[in-house]
Parts: structure tokens; sequence; C-alpha cells
């Protein structure tokens, strides 16, 4: 278990579970302080605006390698008074987090588990999420594809858990749009040295073959969480149509190459702070780390529980940089934000898309929306 401490002030924990993260690229391969940096750069925000209120902020971050505790860590945080935390745990180090005694006091921050499960069934009254679901995710995609009339859709996922579960996400959100699964394929995966010489010929003699005769399509969509082969599907398949999905045109809560809405303005601290582009977790943390900044400006920083109250109510509302103010919503504790569509180098679009009506926010056309909703939060 690995910790690191900046200043003093209102106390913010972060609680990593350090996870090698896959991907083909060696150009996607995450930094090290991937979404620790992020969290940094929101505390150095909330301390620059803090001080005009004689506010300073700290940030802790713990590491837990392979066997640590996660619950074990949360108590050392909170030792520290650290009742703040930003956690990028797997689903289930995230709910024995949640559930545990130290998490009383606590208001977590879930920045890295997409699982529509935390926000429904397992939902905790503990737990607020700022990275979206897949079911958003997906949305947010399906929502493009349609508007592009492209309804016909050639699913492949992954053997991975990671990967079904996007998978039904991906066909969840075709049925609610309109869109039609015209074929659906597994891709196993069977290990191999696809970075070797020899694997680029592999590869490129397997993806024609794989994706040949099946039935007529507007767009490939690729569930591959577990990056084993989504990466290598753009101008390999048989025919020539677009990828969406794990690949290609891929949903995400932030971009490096967003530049709208003054967003180059942190991009470029983040870059000239940390040497590297600021990645979708980065995101995640910053944002959450400023949802707790700004509740401390209006008062409501003292403990969780009126950080909390301030959060859902009327008056909580964070510039993200993403075009919208982003609010909480008070049926499962989701952050509700717009979804960047990305194909690798720019911005293609941003969901929801025009023409999708909400009757309270269009953001909510993307996830479960409250009728659907199976969470009971205690």
């Amino acid at each position: 278990m690995v910790q690191a401490n900046q200043s003093a002030g209102i106390k913010i924990g972060y609680l990593r579970r350090a996870e090698n993260r896959n991907a083909l690229s060696r150009l996607e391969t995450p930094g090290a302080n991937d979404g620790e940096a992020g969290a940094q750069i929101g505390v150095d925000d909330d301390s620059a605006t803090g001080e005009f209120l004689g506010q300073s902020f700290s940030l802790t971050i713990t590491r837990l390698k392979p066997g640590d505790d996660a619950v074990a860590a949360l108590e050392a945080l909170s030792q520290q008074d650290a009742h703040y935390i930003i956690a990028d745990l797997p689903a289930q180090d995230l709910l024995r987090v949640a559930d545990s005694a130290s998490a009383a006091k606590a208001l977590i921050f879930n920045i890295g588990a997409s699982d529509d499960s935390l926000r429904e069934w397992d939902c905790r009254a503990n737990v607020m999420h700022v990275a979206p679901t897949r079911s958003m995710l997906a949305d947010a995609l399906a929502q493009y594809l349609i508007w592009k009339q492209w309804r016909k859709w050639f699913l492949i996922l992954g053997s991975h858990p990671e990967d079904r579960l996007w998978a039904e996400a991906l066909k969840h959100s075709a049925a609610r749009f309109g869109a039609t699964i015209v074929e659906e394929r597994l891709f196993e995966d069977k290990g191999g040295a696809r970075r070797a010489d020899s694997g680029v010929t592999l590869v490129q003699k397997q993806i024609p073959a794989f994706t040949q005769n099946v039935s007529a399509h507007d767009v490939v969509v690729a569930a591959d969480e577990s990056a084993v082969f989504a990466d290598y599907l753009p101008y390999r398949a048989w025919d020539a149509r677009p990828v969406a999905g794990s690949a290609g045109l891929v949903p995400t809560s932030w971009d490096p190459s967003n530049e709208q809405w003054g967003a180059t303005q942190l991009q470029q601290r983040f870059e000239t702070k940390f040497s590297r582009r600021m990645t979708a977790l980065d995101m995640n943390a910053w944002t959450a780390a400023r949802m707790i900044g700004e509740a401390a400006s209006h008062g409501a920083g003292g403990d969780a529980a009126s950080t909390k109250a301030f959060l859902l109510s009327g008056d909580f509302a964070l510039a993200a940089y993403k075009g919208q103010k982003l609010t909480l919503r008070d049926w499962n504790l989701q952050l509700r934000q717009p979804i960047l569509l990305s194909d690798g180098r720019n911005v293609v679009s941003v969901s929801p898309q025009e023409g999708f009506m909400h009757q309270f926010s269009e953001l909510d056309t993307l996830g479960l929306d409250r009728p659907e909703t199976k969470c009971q939060l205690k």
C-alpha cells in the first residue's frame, strides 16, 4: 500500500486499485498517475477558489497493490480525517468500502466503475457516481448512429465478463432507439502476442475472415472493454463499414482533443503540469474534486452529510468544459453529463443529440431514467 500526501485543509482521499489497464496500442497505454493527476489538478483549483474564503484542500493518494485490503485502506484514510474519498476501484471493492464501518461518515465519489448495477440494485446512499455508466455511453453512441441513419448494426463482443456487460448495454440502446442488430458474433480471447511482427500478419488475415459473410449492415459495433480485438477492426473488416463502440467512434466522458467550451485552458494546464494528455479517468477525478470544492465554497464542506445535501440541491451545477452544467440524479446519485464521441483525434459529436427530448433534462435520455430505476437509496 503506497501513500502520497499534499498540503493540509479539507482532506480528500484518493483510493485506487493499482492494476495494469489493457491497451492494444502503446499510444493508449495510461500513465502511472492516470486519474491521480486529474484529482491533483482539481484540488489545485479548489485551493485557488478556497483561498478567498480561507479554505485549503489536501489530497492523500493510496494505491492498493494486489492483495491489499481496500477496507483497511479506507480506515487508514478515515483516521487521517479524510472523509471525502475519490475511488477508482472495481465494483466489488467499491461495495465493500461503501458498506464498511469507516464509510459511515464518508462520501465516496466513484470515478472508475461504469457498472449499471452500482446505480441500480447495488446502489449505496454514500456513493456518488462521476463515471458514466455503460448504459449512458451506449445511449450516447446509439443516438448518434440513429441520427446518421445507421440503424443496422453488426455487433462483435469479447469473451470477458466486462465485454458482455458492454454488449448488453449496446443491445439495450439499440432496442431503445430503434436500431437493429443484424448479427452478433463472439470474438474469443485466445491470447497471443499480436504486437509482434508475426502478430500483425496474423491479424491482417484473421479479422477479414472473422467478419466475412455478415448480413447487410451500416456499422460494426464492438464491445471489447478488455482491449483484445476492437482496435484491429478499422480498415481490416471484410466490408467497408465504419466501426464504433470500443474502437473507431468511441463514447467517453473526456477526450484529449476536446477544445470546446474553454476546455483548451484546462488541457493546457494539465499538460504543463504532468507532461501528458488528460484522460477520461483524469477528468472524472477532476470533476469529483471540483464537486467537493464547489460544496465547500457554498458553505457545505464541513462534513459528508452537508456536502451531499448541497450536491443534491437545486443550487449545485458544475461547469466542466462540456457545454452544459452537470447535476446529480437524486434517484441513484449518478452525475448527469454530456458524452463525447471521439475518433481518437477529434471530438466528432456530443450526445445527447438534437431531437432526443426529455420532460426534465435531455441529459436524462442517456442511461436509465427515473421510471426505470431499481435503486432504493438507504
